[in-house]
């Protein structure tokens, strides 16, 4: 694969990756929310049911903007792991580990959620054919290429729980600015 696409092109195209999935979150979160709420109630215990409800339904617009506060931190990631690639300032590649790592694990809570609720769920179709390959092909290039190492991403894997808080936090941004 490195013979097609060099590592710091791998390293840019994490902010592409990130907007393709997120824009069939944003184009299809709201009505599918509107349209699957029954079936949500359904299949989950209610007191899940009633916290899925209350963080995901928003408009389309509250949506976005929760998007492009996590996509402040997605670019900074990608901005430090370039930085560390060249040996500039302000380089780090862990915080790109820990952003890219919770991005491919939340490519299967999207496919969880379809194969929970039975549904094609927004971000699963690009879960399966934009996150997993890019986020196998990223982590394959970063080990070959010595950048990173498998006790680099087990030690950055406690972290991501740090990041949940950050998309909390946008999604709580977009309710109040829209």
């Amino acid at each position: 694969m490195e013979q097609w696409i060099d590592l710091q092109t791998l390293i840019w195209l994490f902010p592409l990756m990130f907007i393709l999935h997120d824009f069939e979150e944003i184009i299809l979160i709201e009505k599918w929310m509107k349209g699957n709420s029954t079936r949500i109630y359904d299949v989950l215990p209610e007191r899940i049911a009633d916290k899925v409800m209350k963080q995901f339904s928003m408009s389309t617009a509250q949506f976005a903007v929760a998007v492009l506060v996590i996509f402040v931190f997605v670019s900074s990631a990608t901005v430090m792991a370039n930085q560390y690639m060249i040996q500039g300032f302000l380089g780090n590649i862990y915080f790109f580990t820990a952003v890219t790592l919770v991005f491919f694990l939340h490519a299967f809570t999207h496919i969880g959620q379809s194969i929970i609720l039975r549904s094609v769920t927004p971000g699963a179709v690009t879960s399966l054919i934009v996150i997993i390959p890019y986020s196998v092909i990223l982590y394959h290039s970063l080990l070959v290429n010595e950048v990173v190492t498998w006790k680099m991403l087990f030690i950055c894997l406690p972290f991501c729980l740090l990041i949940i808080p950050l998309a909390l936090l946008g999604h709580a941004i977009g309710k109040k600015v829209v």
